[in-house]
């Protein structure tokens, strides 16, 4: 039986770092082609994030220069996009601030660095979600025990705000249904940290 538990466990955590690289990729950049093409196999199943899952499925079936022109609308822009998906932006209305300068000391002491090439700060959601997936399924030094109070510091206090933004934003569409399968795997993701030892 305990092997069982193990599998299921270690299966579960697979399933959430898949989810939340997922939404990392779909965060730092527009999909493209073929993640497109792949997302519009997604099925759903019952509950709320199987939902979810579905509409971002649907949402899917648009063509990458529409999603590449909602992406700049939303999170580039002229000037700025509708959107600032950086946690010292949401937790102080600022950029480039406290929220940041702790990412920065926590990443250090994890062994975790910004790939080269890559302009923005550590704070953006894409780079908060792909850290948090690999914390989850061990990619890193730093062991999967470490997941936990990382998302609980840098993810949990700001990123369902921000997702609940994204669904409502005038310029979404595709990035809609990002915003939901983000807000739900947030409020999962919190409700599971809560569950008693």
């Amino acid at each position: 039986m305990q092997g069982t538990d193990s599998t299921t466990h270690d299966q579960l955590d697979a399933e959430r770092g898949r989810l939340f690289a997922l939404l990392g990729r779909l965060m730092g950049s527009a999909p493209d082609a073929a993640l497109l093409a792949r997302l519009r196999l997604l099925r759903g199943v019952p509950g709320e994030l199987g939902e979810a899952y579905a509409a971002l499925a649907t949402a899917a079936a648009t063509t990458p220069d529409a999603v590449e022109r909602e992406y700049f609308d939303l999170f580039i822009g002229v000037g700025r996009g509708e959107i600032l998906p950086y946690a010292s932006y949401y937790l102080t209305g600022f950029l480039h601030e406290r929220p940041l300068a702790d990412l920065r000391g926590d990443l250090r002491r994890l062994g975790i660095e910004r790939a080269e090439g890559v302009s923005d700060p550590e704070d953006h959601i894409a780079f908060l979600c792909e850290t948090h997936a690999g914390l989850i399924v061990g990619a890193f030094a730093a062991g999967p025990e470490d997941a936990q109070p990382f998302f609980a510091r840098h993810i949990r206090p700001w990123a369902g705000r921000l997702f609940a933004d994204l669904e409502k934003a005038d310029g979404a569409h595709f990035y809609r249904a990002v915003g939901r399968l983000g807000r739900i795997a947030v409020e999962l993701e919190a409700a599971a940290a809560d569950l008693p030892a």
